[in-house]
């Protein structure tokens, strides 16, 4: 159990936990304020800084410790994420009282292009994306928010997770539960820290494991899996998918891509 599922989970899974997306986390006039500047002093801010790490990394291969920690510390009380599965996001989508697509801030701030593919979820009707400031895409506050059903809005991330995406749901000031995003590692601050060797977010709870008698060793797992974590091994001579535990973070694309069904999510030991 991580350590959000100990501090905020009450009992449960933290993002399973409906306090964690209450009018009363929502009420507070921080959070609030954090939520209207979100775009200019998170993502902006964002891009920014991991642009400058990307170019030091890649001259160094790592970070300064020191750095690394400040950036992880900080997200965890701010803005911190944790990878979900298909089933997941059924679960926790298929509850809500209201569901929003709105823009990927991400995209925008790298590439100035729309992509919607962030959804708002309440569980109340009190809804935090009123307080996003939309003008920030050069939109009117009632334009850009796409209301869906939940029905919909599933059937949209199961298309975009068809796509390679890897759904992830995030926090909007710790414990409070503002977004659930299916993203691409090039366009996603937080997938793209991972590159750097800054977690800004936790593993599934599951990972995936696969059923030698049943692979093949095609390599369409490999080929999708957006982390490294799966390799080629021999076996009797033929040759079977691997998935390195520690590497994975649990999103399912393996298992969604497998031709042979041979892969399977499991809770994560």
């Amino acid at each position: 159990m991580c350590e959000f599922c100990t501090e905020h989970g009450d009992g449960k899974v933290w993002f399973k936990n409906a306090d964690n997306y209450g009018r009363d986390l929502l009420s507070d006039l921080t959070r609030r304020q954090y939520i209207h500047d979100f775009f200019t002093a998170t993502i902006d801010e964002g891009v920014g800084t991991i642009g400058r790490l990307e170019t030091l990394y890649s001259k160094k291969k790592h970070l300064p410790a020191r750095v690394t920690k400040a950036l992880i510390d900080k997200a965890k009380v701010e803005h911190f994420g944790q990878v979900v599965t298909i089933e997941d996001i059924r679960e926790l989508v298929g509850k809500a009282a209201t569901v929003v697509r709105l823009p990927c801030a991400c995209r925008w701030a790298s590439m100035k292009k729309e992509k919607r593919c962030c959804y708002s979820v309440s569980y109340s009707p009190d809804a935090w994306y009123e307080n996003l400031d939309m003008s920030y895409f050069g939109l009117a506050q009632d334009q850009g928010l796409e209301s869906l059903t939940p029905d919909e809005a599933i059937g949209q991330m199961e298309a975009l997770e068809q796509d390679g995406a890897v759904h992830t749901i995030w926090t909007m000031i710790t414990p409070f539960i503002g977004a659930i995003c299916n993203c691409q590692p090039g366009d996603c601050l937080g997938l793209r820290t991972l590159a750097i060797d800054v977690e800004t977010m936790f593993r599934g709870e599951k990972m995936a494991v696969v059923d030698e008698a049943a692979c093949t060793g095609c390599g369409a797992c490999e080929e999708a899996c957006h982390f490294n974590a799966i390799t080629s091994v021999a076996r009797s001579g033929e040759h079977r998918a691997h998935i390195h535990s520690l590497s994975c973070f649990g999103c399912g694309l393996c298992r969604t891509v497998c031709p042979a069904g041979a892969l399977e999510m499991k809770r994560r030991e």
